[in-house]
């Protein structure tokens, strides 16, 4: 399933990129991203040492779009990656902190979910990552309520919410500038 999954991510990529270093750092994440998938899907965890592996390839493209722009982006605007960073990382970790609140002893949201925006953030910039992050949120959602209303899942039972990051990441990098000028478009004009 993973050498499945990782060949048509590639081919999409790909058709979508070309071949030029946008490709290139989108493979990288995305390889990295397939790999949280499953682990996250099996065992509800977020190694660390894939956010960290993240953040070396995230910091490599930081220093690349200082010198050549960077698709996804669509501006030259050096502090863009890290506002991405942290726009993403932080939204999440405000969640866990509300949520800790209200629901005094129980974990919201997984420490992992947060530090894997990080990287991700460095990836898409604060534009992309805001939708991967809103993505997300309505699949992890949507899921969620089909489980319950199929009884799979009660409202206290644990989804791991990387899946639906990987996901939302997926459809940002290959759809997000569509998105967001179909979501100004329909709405604001």
């Amino acid at each position: 399933m993973v050498e499945l999954i990782t060949g048509i991510v590639s081919v999409t990529l790909f058709i979508n990129y070309g071949l030029s270093a946008d490709l290139g750092f989108f493979l990288f994440l995305m390889y990295l991203l397939i790999v949280v998938f499953f682990i996250d899907l099996e065992h509800q965890i977020i190694p660390n040492e894939l956010v960290m592996i993240g953040m070396l390839g995230g910091t490599i493209l930081f220093f690349y779009t200082l010198f050549r722009p960077f698709q996804i982006f669509a501006d030259h605007s050096w502090w863009n990656p890290l506002l991405g960073m942290v726009s993403g990382s932080g939204f999440l970790l405000a969640v866990a902190f509300i949520g800790s609140l209200l629901y005094k002893n129980e974990e919201v949201m997984g420490m992992g979910d947060v530090k894997l925006f990080a990287p991700i953030g460095l990836f898409l910039g604060w534009r992309m990552t805001l939708l991967a992050l809103f993505l997300s949120v309505v699949l992890g959602g949507m899921t969620s309520l089909v489980l319950i209303v199929l009884g799979k899942a009660t409202r206290k039972s644990a989804i791991p919410f990387g899946p639906f990051i990987v996901v939302g990441v997926f459809i940002t990098v290959m759809w997000g500038w569509d998105i967001a000028h179909w979501y100004l478009d329909f709405f604001w004009y």
